[in-house]
């Protein structure tokens, strides 16, 4: 009896161990990453289910194959995407699957050299364009969408901010002070586990591109005085982006929504700032992106044709 008892216990410890540390493994995302993942492994089980292969516990050979399917109609970076969302949801349902074999890793290599490793990316927003943007903006009829729309765009731009983190700000995370404002980020794609950060935006000489006035206005037009800010997806943030650049006379199909974080850091390294300032605003953790964004912002100012008289 003693011992029924003790097995009973024991079985029922581990089962709340195990449903404990479940919840450990998916609050160790963020939950925006861990729709993303599900969401990649929904097209991961549908190509599965059409083919008559199982996708919970899948194998290597079937995930080579879904790779290759994706390979011709999607970017190569999604296809990394989809492995590590694979690999993510097999850990969180208990299952082990080695995203590292050799059919993977190899089929992965070919696909790379046959599409090629640039990636077609979105054009950063540079100062001269957000202006064009910032004018038909101020255009708008819709008070509430003129006022809402250039904080967002001048605030995302101004501080690097990703799309998430931009609709995510808070109205308690914002700290008006005699120099500009702080914004408090919570939680971002690279502090999953909440150790935050603050954003510190200078007021502008130029007023009419001044994000701290905007923002000001616009928490005073709504009358914002708890919770979301501008109370939007990060999907609208791109929207709100294109229409106003095919307004302003612009290819809206070369921007979005990240078209605002990669502004700020080309144009602030086209100005000089290094790169550990940049990073100081953009909250990136290794120098590797913003390198490349320097890189971008001096293609023409460290130039060698810059020598040539004709």
């Amino acid at each position: 009896m003693v011992i029924g008892k003790y097995m009973n216990e024991l079985i029922t410890d581990v089962k709340s161990l195990e449903l404990e540390t479940l919840k450990n493994l998916k609050n160790s995302k963020a939950n925006n990453t861990l729709r993303a993942y599900q969401s990649d492994f929904k097209d991961f089980s549908s190509f599965c289910s059409k083919n008559g292969f199982s996708s919970m516990p899948s194998d290597p050979k079937i995930i080579a194959l879904y790779l290759t399917h994706l390979s011709s109609f999607s970017k190569f970076s999604t296809l990394k995407r989809r492995l590590a969302s694979i690999k993510v949801i097999h850990r969180l349902k208990g299952h082990y699957i080695d995203i590292k074999h050799p059919i993977i890793a190899e089929n992965l290599m070919g696909i790379k050299r046959k599409m090629g490793v640039k990636q077609i990316s979105k054009k950063p927003l540079l100062i001269n364009d957000l202006k064009l943007i910032i004018k038909v903006i101020d255009e708008e009829k819709n008070k509430y969408k003129k006022y809402q729309n250039r904080a967002l765009l001048l605030i995302g731009f101004a501080g690097g901010f990703r799309r998430s983190e931009l609709v995510s700000i808070e109205y308690e995370d914002i700290d008006f002070v005699n120099e500009g404002v702080k914004i408090l980020v919570r939680r971002s794609k690279t502090d999953q586990t909440g150790l935050g950060m603050t954003k510190a935006i200078p007021y502008f000489e130029n007023k009419i591109y001044c994000p701290v006035i905007s923002l000001k206005e616009w928490i005073t037009h709504a009358k914002i005085n708890n919770g979301k800010v501008f109370n939007i997806s990060d999907k609208t943030v791109a929207l709100t982006i294109q229409k106003y650049a095919l307004l302003a006379g612009l290819d809206k199909t070369k921007y979005a929504g990240h078209s605002l974080r990669s502004g700020f850091a080309t144009s602030t390294a086209e100005i000089g700032a290094d790169e550990r300032s940049i990073m100081a605003m953009t909250g990136h953790k290794t120098t590797q992106m913003v390198r490349r964004y320097i890189q971008e912002a001096n293609l023409f100012k460290n130039n060698a044709l810059n020598k040539i008289k004709i």
